[in-house]
């Protein structure tokens, strides 16, 4: 399988994401640490996609942004030349399936942590604050980033009720719009460009970080749990 990737970067600190599997991404240091990453990466979202698991995975990368944000927090801006073009139904349906995949898998994550307020995390700052620590700061975190991504395309959304029910509302409000699978590329907030399929690839990478950060901190916190709706063990 030959895996084409997005290089974001600032000087050598690395965020690589896969253009597919969707949601796929690494960090490092470099590219090289991100690109030897991305092979287990793969395969962990090809399980949670419940898709065929090849082989042999080769990265290639095709689209490279310098940046001057802060990539070791995941600070990011890119939109890639594949999330520039218009979307069939089909694509649109499978990619949505995704994006509700995910948020109904975290919630599940979530409510199986033994205790949502309790966390071994040391304190940490990033660009846009305090990091989430606990699993309730973590689920909030990544819940209310729903009506900023709509936003950003011109939907007003929202972000009541649970990270499932917001976000499927939001894609409904979406759905009214007449000419919403042509894809149309915007500027949003601080000059950010943005379009349909980017939103539908952050709030997959969105939610991969944060029940990343929040499996590993219910193993160092609890000891192993039963809940790995991600497959990050494999």
């Amino acid at each position: 399988m030959d895996v084409k990737c997005v290089w974001e970067h600032n000087g050598d600190d690395t965020l690589l994401y896969a253009i597919s599997p969707v949601g796929a991404y690494t960090r490092g240091p470099n590219q090289k640490i991100a690109v030897e990453k991305m092979r287990q990466e793969v395969i962990s979202c090809l399980k949670w996609q419940k898709a065929p698991v090849p082989t042999d995975i080769f990265v290639e990368i095709v689209q490279e942004k310098c940046s001057t944000l802060t990539i070791s927090d995941a600070d990011s801006d890119v939109i890639f030349e594949t999330e520039t073009l218009p979307l069939s139904p089909e694509e649109y349906v499978a990619l949505k399936r995704l994006a509700l995949k995910s948020a109904e898998d975290f919630l599940k994550l979530y409510l199986s942590i033994p205790d949502a307020d309790i966390s071994s995390n040391p304190n940490r700052e990033t660009f846009y604050g305090k990091v989430p620590q606990t699993a309730r700061e973590m689920y909030e975190h990544t819940k209310n980033v729903n009506a900023y991504y709509f936003q950003e395309i011109g939907i007003h959304a929202d972000n009541d009720g649970t990270i499932f029910a917001c976000r499927k509302r939001g894609f409904e409000l979406l759905e009214k719009s007449a000419d919403f699978l042509q894809n149309p590329v915007v500027e949003g907030s601080y000059g950010e460009i943005w379009s349909l399929r980017k939103v539908l690839r952050r709030f997959l990478w969105h939610d991969r970080i944060h029940a990343k950060a929040m499996y590993r901190m219910a193993q160092k916190t609890f000891g192993k749990t039963g809940c790995d709706p991600f497959m990050f063990e494999g």
